[in-house]
């Protein structure tokens, strides 16, 4: 029975010894655990507040933006406002100018429609000379000492 009870003690001691190297070992994983795990809260909050600075980037250039579009759209309504004006002040001015240009030829066709009205004789004789003159110009000018052109000698061959 001794021999039965020291073997009995070995086995508990060997137990006990069994039992602290795993609560030791279990420890030590708890604490690297632990570690592991403040690391990667510590990763996590430093990630969130570059996710934060990032978003805050965003929308300063968000505002940034919207003010250059903004000022790009005041300048170029400016630039219509602008050519608006002109093109008014242009077609005003044009619209004035081509009214009188009309109204000025309206007086002088009607000084020239009472002439003709009041000397018929006159305005058929001043037509006739200008219809002759015309037509001796015409005369004139075709005629040559070259009865045909060269061009048309070279076809008839």
């Amino acid at each position: 029975m001794a021999d039965n009870d020291t073997s009995t003690a070995n086995s508990a001691d060997g137990n006990a010894r069994t039992t602290a190297a795993r609560s030791s070992s279990a420890s030590r994983s708890s604490a690297a655990s632990r570690g592991n795990t403040r690391a990667a809260k510590a990763s996590e909050d430093a990630m969130k507040k570059q996710i934060a600075e990032l978003k805050r980037e965003v929308n300063r250039l968000n505002r940034a933006l919207a003010e250059q579009a903004e000022d790009a759209a005041e300048t170029a309504q400016g630039w219509y406002r602008s050519a608006a004006d002109r093109a008014s002040s242009l077609y005003g001015g044009a619209s004035d100018r081509a009214s009188r240009a009309a109204s000025q030829l309206r007086t002088q066709a009607h000084s020239v429609s009472e002439t003709v009205q009041q000397n018929p004789g006159t305005f058929s004789t001043a037509m006739l000379i200008g219809g002759l003159v015309g037509l001796l110009a015409g005369m004139a000018i075709s005629r040559n000492t070259d009865p045909e052109p060269d061009w048309l000698r070279r076809w008839h061959r």
